[in-house]
């Protein structure tokens, strides 16, 4: 037992941390207050910055902001059809790539995680992330030549009597797909790879055919970490503003409106930048039902 001799002359360094020792609670707070600062000052400080600026409104003669409070930015985005219009658009593109990552990733996934040999799933998750580490204006121009007139998409297509998407919301779904779809992959992945065997052998012995399979068993484990991936693709795409802007031709969506009104009528793209966030927001609350979140 330590005399009071000896505790009395412990350095103050050794007096905290045997207190941080003692007190688990203690310890955790102190190891999450600077990144919870961090997170609520400059995240969700910014979040608190556009929300507000979006009340503001320009001098329409020098578009310089006016610090008047006024709905008149909101009212707008809800009457003028063009907005409207953009928004719907924006909300389609991501649901598209988010469905079709979702087709894509799971055959994909099922094959990485039931099929192929155990030594060799290491090595096929690597392949499957290493697009993620090229730079993302490289992987966008380089659809940008393969959709372009004369590139390889219309080169693969004019045996068949067909030509490529060309610019426009299709080459940007199909660019987004790529970009975001190892999102996808991977949540999928792992619930197929932790699905017990012996629940796809017992349905087999009672009869259940492969499609029956597939949807009593397998599907209803693994649809949360499809929505957990869909979270991802959904938010990924629904901000993105590059790759329509490359290779989206004339295609506007959120992201480049926002952009186009930075500099001419910031509280307009500032309410415009809301949307998003309204968006993902409700998109979150209803992935939260199915047990999504858990899956992240």
């Amino acid at each position: 037992m330590t005399s009071l001799p000896q505790a009395a002359g412990r350095s103050p360094v050794r007096r905290f941390a045997g207190t941080l020792h003692r007190r688990p609670r203690l310890r955790l707070s102190l190891l999450l207050t600077a990144p919870l600062l961090w997170l609520a000052v400059l995240y969700l400080g910014s979040l608190a910055v556009l929300f507000v600026s979006a009340f503001w409104t320009t001098n329409s003669f020098t578009s310089e902001v006016v610090k008047v409070w006024s709905t008149d930015n909101f009212h707008q985005l809800l009457t003028t059809p063009v907005y409207r219009q953009v928004i719907l658009r924006s909300v389609g593109v991501a649901l598209a790539v988010t469905a079709l990552c979702a087709v894509i990733a799971f055959p994909i996934a099922f094959y990485t995680a039931r099929i192929a040999k155990p030594a060799r799933r290491p090595l096929l998750v690597v392949a499957i992330l290493t697009p993620l580490w090229a730079s993302y204006l490289v992987k966008v121009y380089a659809w940008r030549l393969i959709l372009s007139q004369g590139g390889l998409a219309d080169w693969a297509l004019k045996p068949l009597g067909l030509s490529g998407p060309g610019y426009g919301p299709v080459a940007a779904i199909i660019a987004l797909t790529y970009l975001w779809l190892p999102y996808m992959i991977l949540p999928i992945h792992t619930a197929l790879e932790q699905l017990p065997a012996n629940l796809l052998d017992a349905s087999a012995d009672l009869g259940a055919r492969a499609g029956r399979t597939f949807r009593s068993v397998v599907l209803p484990m693994v649809l949360p970490s499809v929505a957990a991936g869909s979270v991802f693709t959904f938010s990924l795409s629904l901000g993105d503003y590059i790759t329509v802007q490359i290779v989206g031709g004339k295609t506007q969506l959120i992201g480049n409106v926002v952009y186009s009104n930075i500099e001419l009528n910031l509280p307009m793209a500032a309410a415009l930048g809301t949307v998003p966030v309204v968006v993902i927001v409700v998109y979150l609350l209803a992935m939260r039902r199915t047990g999504a979140l858990s899956s992240l």
